[in-house]
């Protein structure tokens, strides 16, 4: 795309604004910008036309937060008459996790541990292969998103290969 420089935000449509914009920044660290909305259209498509959503769908508010040195997150609370509930599995064919790169993922463990939030097996410290040198666990918020906190202090293996270096939340600069 001309002129692309990056992800700017990621949307998640959360079921409830106030547990969303608190589990991204009591337990994320992220950091309220701004909310803004409502936004429908009762007697046209304008909501289909711009984003492919029921025409009679209504987002209650829009909410921006600041993550750290990563993407920004814009959280939605929708209503539509054909709204569903996913309850994915990573294994889904479109599904999708946050990773959020850690100093300190033991710390990250207890801490999720602490607050009550499910986690998954780990810290699991990946040990061989080009993503040697990560550690990785996998946690979910209250409404079911798929997150994973992630470090590799030390680099991981693949970039003693000479090829392109993935960019890091840990060095933004580079």
């Amino acid at each position: 795309m001309p002129g692309m420089r990056g992800p700017d935000h990621i949307g998640i449509t959360v079921p409830d604004m106030d547990q969303g914009v608190a589990f991204f920044t009591d337990i994320l660290g992220c950091q309220k910008a701004m909310s803004f909305g409502p936004f429908a259209d009762d007697k046209g498509t304008f909501m289909t036309d711009l984003l492919g959503v029921d025409p009679k769908a209504v987002i209650e508010t829009i909410t921006m937060l600041r993550c750290g040195f990563g993407s920004n997150v814009e959280l939605f609370k929708y209503t539509a008459p054909d709204q569903r509930t996913l309850n994915q599995k990573n294994s889904d064919i479109g599904a999708f996790h946050i990773a959020i790169y850690v100093d300190d993922i033991k710390a990250a463990k207890a801490f999720l541990d602490e607050k009550g939030v499910p986690t998954r097996l780990g810290p699991l410290p990946v040990e061989q292969g080009p993503a040697a040198g990560q550690s990785i666990l996998y946690f979910q918020s209250p409404w079911g998103l798929q997150l994973e906190a992630i470090t590799y202090p030390n680099g991981e293996a693949y970039e003693k290969d000479g090829g392109p270096i993935l960019w890091t939340p840990k060095d933004p600069a580079k």
